[in-house]
């Protein structure tokens, strides 16, 4: 898996570019939530259920249907107020989904592992892409601290910090300039 930290940074770019015109802590708070949150399914090796099982890491979790799911709850937990399908109601449910969903394309980047299940409950095949640069991150927060973790952290400056800056860079100057022809 991408470390925390990776995970939490590609869903606060994706708040930040995003044109929602809400709490910007209270939604960035909840897309880390829901990127962080598939990585909750570690608690199953608890439980006796194997890496490989539908509810083993990287497992239903890390699927489509639980972005779909998990996407769908936020938004109607957490904004309420907003009509369901109002183009805010609708561009919520679409970056929570997306915050979520990028957790599992992260991890499917990743040189270690079984691969994603993207597609349980329907099929329990594990996935990777073709092009895993990121170093897969150990697990617990005793190993992170170690040197395979200060490795992970350098990986992931260079494979998700640069390009979530450079976004967040020409997002701002974007926006400024739109600003300044209205």
């Amino acid at each position: 898996m991408a470390s925390i930290f990776g995970h939490a940074l590609a869903a606060y770019t994706i708040g930040k570019v995003s044109t929602i015109k809400l709490n910007p802590v209270k939604l960035s708070l909840l897309l880390i939530c829901c990127a962080i949150i598939p990585d909750a399914d570690v608690i199953m090796f608890s439980f006796g259920y194997p890496y490989e099982h539908p509810l083993g890491h990287r497992g239903f979790s890390h699927s489509i249907l639980f972005a779909f799911l998990l996407a769908f709850v936020v938004r109607a937990i957490f904004y309420r107020k907003v009509k369901y399908f109002s183009k805010t109601g609708i561009m919520l449910f679409f970056i929570f989904l997306i915050a979520t969903l990028s957790h599992s394309f992260l991890d499917a980047c990743t040189n270690g592992g079984r691969g994603v299940g993207f597609f349980i409950p329907f099929e329990n095949t594990r996935y990777f892409f073709s092009w895993r640069p990121i170093l897969v991150s150990p697990l617990g927060a005793g190993n992170f601290f170690s040197k395979w973790g200060w490795q992970v952290v350098q990986n992931e400056l260079f494979y998700i910090g640069i390009p979530a800056v450079s976004l967040l860079i020409v997002n701002f100057f974007v926006r400024k300039i739109r600003n300044q022809k209205a």
